[in-house]
């Protein structure tokens, strides 16, 4: 038998049980209508017609009223009165059902009779006599007959509430029969239906076993004891078939391949880094020890669940990064690292992800690598406080350099011959520019360090313009450059550091400076905007910047290629002094000009916040 027949048989008798509770239920309700069914068709005719024979006894009983006060009452009107009384006394004689109701319909056609006849004599009486013989005669036995109506009424009316009671009481019987039958076959249904599931599937557990001895890697594990020609058996004998061609698969030359496999997890468990494969949907292929212990779980439905959240979101930021077409994802430098870890001593990654291709070469997952840069970033800790210190201590002897140079070029200890001059002149420009030097790398540490102080104050717009112009006046003339300030009526003021910000802006001026061409024009913009920011623009007309520079322009230590130059660190401290400030610093020269070459100048632009 197939196992469909069987989950049938097994659910058998919860059906049966089901079907003897709506066949109970079935018979209690045909009950219950014909309960109704009787006392409508044995009492209720007969209340009915009592009811319409007063209505008719109490309208010609009226008309004789009239009559006595002298008006005239249409005699058709009074015989269809008198025909519907006979009519429905003829029908409550027809439907008599209850003990002691057969008397009361004769006396009702007696005293009918009766009240007939003496009404056909008040209407024969004459008016003046007419009064005497209603009370005396008519009207009595018009009460006596509408009493007889009412007892039939009394009698039928009690009957129906005797039935209804009984109904009533019949129904709190049915309801207890069909809740007690309703109950008790479905428990034995249910009981019964699960003894021959269980019996059915059976068999199941004992696949399920072998099936999970398998996945463990017992290929020697067969579903034993189960016969039959049902679906179960036949999975069963296909999943012996199955074991045994993996035991043979293993023993040939192929399971070389399996060893490949594990020789390669075993590589990537050898790495202290975490390594993750990811791939869409949330889902993760394959994951190192390393990884493990952050918290990935291959297995889980949601793998990254229980990796801490600044770790989730690195690795699912490099995934997306890959699985987007991007390409490979590789950070620029240790500033991209992350923290994690409570404690005194917390882990710093660098994540990296590169892309898995798939059959057809189109991107189906993401490796991603969590490179331990904590010592890396220790070392770069103690070379920073070593470079701090270092300038620190440098600065002084510069100091002292710089004035003994000056005081030689000034001739104040002596006249100097053209020769030592031009060695003079030339020594006091690297002076200064080492000074420059030493002051952007004291910057950088306080930077790096969280240790740079902001002293915010209102500073007019055209004030910073006009005293950044003025501090590279001499420059500019040097170096045959026009200096120009376009600031629009209205700018307002800026909430700056005006020391920090006359930084950037020298920083930026003594740029363009440099890298404009002689008789060039630099041009400084400046103009409130309607997002309460002040936007500020540097620019020169100098041979402007490569597209594949524009991203590293703001980095640490970066130059340009084949340019003098500091130590490449003013734009970057330039920048992070705006970003302090709350501003942003951006380049905003075009990539390519009207014929696709490399548009000409440079245009950097500084966004600070209204004063309040």
């Amino acid at each position: 038998m197939k196992l469909g027949g069987k989950l049938l048989i097994a659910l058998a008798p919860l059906t049966a049980g089901l079907v003897l509770s709506g066949v109970v239920a079935a018979i209690s309700i045909a009950r219950l209508g014909d309960g109704s069914r009787r006392i409508l068709s044995e009492n209720y005719r007969s209340v009915l017609a009592a009811q319409r024979m007063k209505e008719a006894a109490e309208r010609i009983d009226s008309a004789a009223l009239y009559q006595l006060a002298g008006r005239t009452v249409p005699s058709a009107e009074v015989a269809q009165h008198e025909a519907r009384f006979a009519d429905e006394l003829a029908a409550a004689a027809a439907n008599v059902t209850e003990p002691g109701e057969a008397p009361v319909i004769d006396e009702l056609k007696a005293r009918w009779a009766t009240y007939r006849a003496l009404l056909a004599g008040f209407e024969a009486t004459p008016q003046a006599e007419r009064a005497a013989r209603y009370f005396a005669e008519t009207e009595p036995a018009f009460t006596q007959l509408r009493g007889t109506a009412n007892r039939l009424l009394d009698l039928n009316q009690d009957a129906m509430r005797l039935k209804s009671s009984a109904a009533m009481d019949d129904v709190r019987w049915l309801e207890r029969l069909i809740v007690l039958v309703g109950v008790a076959s479905t428990l034995l249904g249910l009981l019964a239906s699960i003894m021959l599931t269980r019996r059915a599937l059976r068999p199941l557990g004992v696949l399920a076993q072998a099936v999970r001895r398998v996945g463990e890697g017992d290929l020697a594990a067969r579903a034993q004891g189960i016969a039959g020609k049902d679906e179960v058996a036949d999975l069963a004998r296909e999943f012996n078939t199955m074991a045994e061609r993996l035991e043979r698969y293993r023993k040939s030359s192929l399971g070389e391949l399996l060893e490949a496999q594990q020789a390669v997890q075993g590589a990537i468990d050898s790495l202290s880094d975490p390594v993750v494969v990811l791939a869409g949907g949330g889902r993760a292929l394959n994951a190192n020890r390393a990884a493990e212990a952050l918290g990935v779980e291959l297995d889980a439905p949601a793998p990254l669940a229980k990796v801490a959240p600044e770790v989730r979101a690195a690795l699912e930021h490099a995934r997306d990064h890959v699985l987007s077409g991007r390409g490979p994802y590789s950070p620029r430098g240790l500033d991209e690292a992350f923290a994690s870890g409570g404690g005194d001593s917390p882990r710093h990654y660098l994540p990296r992800a590169t892309p898995l291709y798939g059959e057809e070469g189109a991107i189906g997952a993401a490796t991603i690598v969590l490179q331990d840069v904590t010592r890396l970033l220790r070392f770069d800790e103690l070379k920073n406080n070593l470079v701090s210190t270092v300038a620190h201590e440098f600065r002084t002897p510069l100091t002292s350099l710089r004035m003994a140079i000056h005081l030689c070029t000034e001739e104040l200890v002596g006249p100097l011959t053209e020769k030592q001059a031009d060695l003079l002149h030339a020594a006091r420009e690297d002076c200064a520019r080492l000074a420059t030097i030493v002051d952007e790398l004291l910057d950088l540490s306080r930077i790096q360090a969280g240790n740079l102080v902001l002293r915010r104050a209102p500073v007019a717009a055209d004030d910073l313009v006009r005293q950044a112009l003025e501090a590279q006046h001499a420059s500019a003339e040097a170096s045959h450059v026009t200096l120009r300030s376009e600031v629009e009526p209205g700018t307002g003021t800026v909430q700056v550091d005006e020391a920090r910000i006359q930084l950037v802006l020298s920083n930026l001026l003594s740029n363009a400076i440099r890298y404009s061409p002689e008789q060039g024009e630099v041009v400084v913009r400046a103009a409130a905007l309607s997002d309460g920011r002040v936007r500020f623009e540097v620019s020169d007309a100098g041979p402007g910047i490569a597209p594949e520079h524009r991203e590293a322009i703001f980095d640490r230590g970066f130059q340009l290629p084949g340019q003098p130059g500091g130590a490449g660190l003013g734009l970057f401290i330039a920048r992070e002094i705006v970003q302090a400030h709350g501003g942003q610093l951006e380049l905003a020269t075009p990539l390519a000009g009207p014929d696709g070459k490399l548009a000409p100048g440079t245009t950097f632009r500084l966004y600070l916040p209204v004063a309040a």
